[in-house]
């Protein structure tokens, strides 16, 4: 079987993506189960001064580092042709009906190999409304 591979992007020009390796389970809760497409999990940072990577999810903070793949792997998308040239994406699985397109490469993955360390945060102090002055007429009065 023989499938065709493109890459529009030129040679060394290809978006380069990063797999993201969790330690674990992500498990979403049963309100987001149908709509887990576009989902935001948590921030993904890196300081410009370190070489360190922070992923918080929800009250939870991971610490990561960028580890290099022994061999690159590639990101592909699916698309059958069409008689005229063109090419659409689709799910037609004909080895002369289909190829696959080179959207981009992975170098390196992030990896978070450690527990999350707990965010907790101080809580809010209350704000305490301002006592009026002597002789002032309150305004909660009823008549």
């Amino acid at each position: 079987m023989q499938i065709r591979v493109k890459c529009k992007c030129g040679e060394g020009k290809c978006p380069e993506w990063a797999v993201v390796e969790l330690q674990g389970v992500v498990e979403a809760q049963p309100s987001f189960q149908d709509r887990l497409q576009n989902l935001e999990i948590g921030v993904l940072c890196r300081p410009s001064s370190q070489p360190v990577y922070t992923f918080k999810v929800g009250y939870h903070e991971l610490t990561g580092s960028k580890v290099a793949l022994k061999k690159p792997m590639l990101v592909l998308q699916k698309t059958k042709r069409t008689g005229t040239g063109d090419t659409d994406v689709g799910t037609d699985t004909n080895s002369s009906n289909v190829e696959l397109q080179v959207i981009g490469i992975i170098r390196h993955r992030i990896l978070f190999k450690t527990r999350p360390k707990p965010l907790i945060s101080k809580p809010q102090p209350a704000v305490k409304e301002k006592a009026s002055a002597p002789g002032a007429v309150a305004s909660n009065q009823t008549a």
